[in-house]
């Protein structure tokens, strides 16, 4: 039986140029590289990402695509992108879910384990 399946990895570093620690604003990148590690070719075709700040601010954000790509990965292909955020805290934390199709429309999730947005700075 075919065996659909992503998984993701993930590198985070703050943005100091997009943030403005005076009003509480603190941007950070993230690079998402994702792997086809099943045995189907598959497409990326939309997102589910929560975001969580220090205070317990949650923000949800939904969307069709990855930064306006819906990749379709043949087993052992990747597709790697750079997007941002930024939270009202220093640090906090994300997770979220691709949801993808196989070739013959069958639907699956991706889940993107929590990673920490934080401030070296802040881990002190």
């Amino acid at each position: 039986m075919p065996h659909p399946e992503f998984t993701s990895t993930v590198v985070v570093r703050h943005l100091p140029e997009q943030s403005d620690t005076q009003s509480g604003q603190h941007a950070f990148a993230y690079t998402i590289t994702i792997r086809n590690s099943g045995d189907v070719t598959a497409q990326l075709i939309a997102r589910h990402w929560v975001i969580v700040d220090a205070n317990g601010h949650t923000e949800e954000v939904r969307g069709l695509a990855v930064v306006g790509h819906q990749p379709l990965l043949k087993p052992g292909e990747t597709f790697e992108y750079t997007s941002w955020t930024r939270l009202a805290t220093p640090n906090g934390t994300m997770r979220g879910t691709f949801f993808c199709m196989t070739e013959d429309a069958h639907p699956f999730d991706a889940p993107v384990p929590e990673f920490g947005l934080t401030l070296a700075s802040a881990l002190h």
